[in-house]
């Protein structure tokens, strides 16, 4: 009689581990982890990073948007293993000694009701006002409007709908 399988080849098949390096927040990290990991799991449970957030898992909130290399992607979808020796920024490491000034934006319009969106909010508006100095698409201009912000964060859902300070914030940081 054959025995049940084990949990790794229910999955399908025994898990393939892998070494890596991150450096996460500026600190360098590495890692043995499960080639099948998704950045958000090594961020969260082995890295204890819990900022980002596990929202539909299926990259379609933004909740788990963080910074690979000063680009926003969606941590849920981002396999750990193709990271490596990435320069990976979360919310926790945006700060300083003081907010960020996104963060001190979002904080001063009151652009979080809950909070659960806020780490990938704040992610995705730093890399997106990058994005629009560097002129990538879509360029309404040399200023942001309120339109092109929203088009430019439509990844990262608000379900408390605090939309309207976080375009706001966002604007009172824009060049």
């Amino acid at each position: 009689m054959r025995s049940a399988p084990s949990p790794q080849e229910a999955e399908g098949g025994p898990a393939v581990r892998a070494d890596i390096a991150l450096d996460v927040n500026g600190r360098r990290c590495r890692l043995t982890i499960d080639t099948r990991m998704s950045l958000l799991d090594v961020l969260r449970d082995s890295l204890g990073l819990t900022g980002a957030k596990a929202g539909c898992e299926r990259g379609h909130c933004g909740c788990c948007t963080v910074l690979v290399d000063g680009r926003r992607v969606y941590g849920c979808l981002t396999l750990a293993v193709a990271c490596g020796d990435a320069h990976v920024v979360t919310v926790e490491g945006l700060a300083g000694a003081e907010l960020h000034p996104l963060q001190a934006a979002f904080v001063a319009r009151d652009a979080f009701q809950c909070g659960f969106c806020t780490p990938g909010q704040l992610c995705s508006a730093i890399a997106m006002l990058d994005e629009a100095a560097r002129g990538a698409p879509p360029a309404g201009g040399p200023v942001l409007t309120r339109a092109e912000i929203r088009e430019r964060m439509s990844g990262n859902l608000c379900r408390c709908g605090a939309y309207q300070n976080i375009v706001a914030a966002i604007m009172d940081v824009a060049p």
